[in-house]
């Protein structure tokens, strides 16, 4: 019998295995609305850089660097290493080049297991009459479609809902002050009925107090969905279940345990 039970061990058929490291979506947050996203094909994307002294002296690499807007926070490309290799896209274009003609750059692109895609949205709640025009990218990372939302602001249209489409990871930030607030991000959470994750961004933490902590959006959530993270590290295995209610992620911004 002890035979019979280590050849299906063997075989994967018995117990639960783990599945292999080149099978997973991996994702890491470096604070503010940073992150690394690496595909089980090695494609490692960079969203929104930031250079905040704060978070300490942040460097990766990256295949593709994306920047949703202008804004200084999320346009440090120099803190990948290998930026002149990288290919880099901006969400917006400066068509005359004096900001006085900010465009909405559409970016549709594939990279090996990878697919990547721009909806244009605004940085406020007045058609980017206060702050300007803001990109949500949305990734198809070997079949998990990851959305980034950038410096949000606003409620989603039906059109920018029916643009981004379904979402098994958002990204969203929940600071308030210059994006979504805690109670605002739960309304488009709602909208986009994230299915695996969501993942609280750009808000106050222990060591950068600008923007309110991610505390209102936390609050009153569904019993057992909030998860909070000792490090900046969450693993996806595209083949596992979809939970019944997607889990709130709260990452660490550090990879250093407590």
């Amino acid at each position: 019998m002890m035979r019979v039970f280590a050849a299906l061990a063997v075989l994967g058929l018995a117990g639960t295995s783990t599945p292999a490291a080149d099978s997973l979506v991996t994702i890491r947050w470096h604070g503010q609305s940073f992150f690394e996203v690496i595909s089980p094909a090695g494609v490692r994307i960079v969203i929104d850089p930031h250079a905040i002294e704060n978070y300490g002296r942040i460097s990766v690499s990256a295949d593709v660097v994306l920047v949703s807007h202008f804004h200084n926070d999320h346009t440090q490309v120099n803190v990948v290493e290998n930026i002149k290799k990288a290919k880099v896209f901006h969400g917006l274009k400066d068509e005359k080049g004096d900001g006085r003609r900010v465009v909405w750059n559409a970016i549709d692109e594939h990279i090996k297991d990878v697919g990547i895609r721009s909806v244009g949205t605004f940085h406020d709640n007045a058609g980017g009459m206060m702050r300007g025009k803001n990109t949500v990218f949305v990734l198809d990372v070997a079949g998990v479609r990851i959305a980034h939302l950038g410096d949000l602001g606003h409620a989603l249209t039906p059109e920018q809902l029916r643009r981004i489409g379904p979402i098994d990871v958002l990204m969203i930030p929940v600071g308030g002050v210059y994006t979504l607030n805690g109670s605002d991000a739960k309304t488009v959470v709602e909208q986009l009925k994230p299915r695996r994750y969501v993942i609280p961004m750009h808000y106050g933490t222990e060591v950068y107090d600008d923007l309110l902590t991610a505390a209102e959006f936390l609050d009153e959530q569904k019993e057992g969905t909030v998860r909070k993270y000792t490090t900046n590290e969450l693993t996806i295995d595209p083949k596992e279940a979809i939970p019944k209610d997607p889990q709130i992620a709260v990452l660490k911004w550090t990879d250093k345990k407590d």
